[in-house]
């Protein structure tokens, strides 16, 4: 008789084992970098150096209302930019995941395809379009709808269209998986039923995609407060957000850790912001029952 031997279950130790390089990747890169930052920001440096010490100087320096204002108006920029990719990728994300049929996969395909060139190509692409003798011009002109060229770039316009066009994908594709997860039979149920189309909307859509809504909103949300690079380039230095002025200290000449202190205070409002919004979303799409 022979005997056969099962082949033994991996033990628990195994999976992380292939977890381990990518934990300790976040660990060196992120979270201990994250802690020097923390710890600067609190730092009395000297002129030539020297720490002296623990203080508290830095951080209410930027509790002012000037730093407010600027912290404000990255979160407002944040907040416009995570609502207008909301109202246009739940269409999207609809068309994809329940008209799209058979390409689906092709729509996905041109969704992500802007991701394969380079940031910049994006950025000069919309130079053309909203400069003065470009394409949104030039048409406006030729059906008379305007007679001078319009200044578009260098304004909150430009940043707005822009962070809407390089952000909006990372709205789609969470919103897109749980539209390909929900159940459309409970929608035939609840119009037979007698109710409305918004209100199957509203009671049953909305709430069994708010984990995808969640993931895409905070997905654009946060990147959006610290982003520097578009407002920079479609803003022209005409408006300060939080990521200008993180770099203006970080930048400069011996004012690191001041650079450091800003950025523990953002992202402090970040937190209570995000909080905040989380519990909104919450509120608003789900209804009074299900709370």
């Amino acid at each position: 008789m022979k005997i056969k031997f099962l082949p033994k279950p991996p033990s628990s130790e195994f999976p992380f084992t292939f977890g381990a390089p990518a934990i300790v990747w976040q660990v060196l890169f992120f979270y201990f970098p994250l802690l020097i930052i923390v710890v600067t920001s609190f730092l009395n440096i000297s002129e030539w150096g020297e720490i002296q010490g623990l203080t508290v100087k830095k951080i209410t320096l930027f509790l002012t209302p000037t730093y407010m204002r600027v912290i404000f108006s990255s979160m407002l920029l944040g907040v416009s930019n995570a609502f207008i990719c909301l109202l246009i990728a739940y269409p999207l994300a609809y068309f994809m995941a329940i008209r799209g049929k058979k390409y689906k996969n092709l729509l996905l395909f041109l969704l992500i395809i802007p991701f394969w060139t380079n940031f910049l190509l994006h950025v000069y692409a919309w130079f053309f379009v909203l400069e003065r003798e470009g394409f949104i011009n030039t048409l406006l002109m030729k059906i008379g709808m305007i007679q001078e060229p319009i200044h578009f770039l260098n304004s909150i316009f430009a940043i707005m269209v822009m962070m809407v066009y390089y952000y909006l994908p990372f709205m789609v594709l969470p919103i897109y998986s749980s539209l390909e997860r929900f159940d459309y039979k409970l929608i035939e149920a609840s119009l037979d039923l007698g109710a409305s189309w918004f209100q199957t909307f509203r009671r049953i859509m909305l709430p069994l995609t708010l984990g995808g809504i969640r993931a895409g909103f905070f997905l654009v949300y946060i990147p959006s407060f610290g982003e520097f690079a578009i407002p920079e380039l479609m803003g022209g230095d005409k408006h300060m957000f939080v990521g200008s002025v993180v770099s203006h200290y970080i930048l400069g000449d011996q004012t690191g850790s001041l650079g450091a202190a800003f950025t523990v205070v953002a992202c402090l409002c970040l937190l209570l912001s995000a909080a905040g919004l989380f519990y909104l979303l919450n509120k608003i799409i789900l209804p009074k029952n299900a709370k």
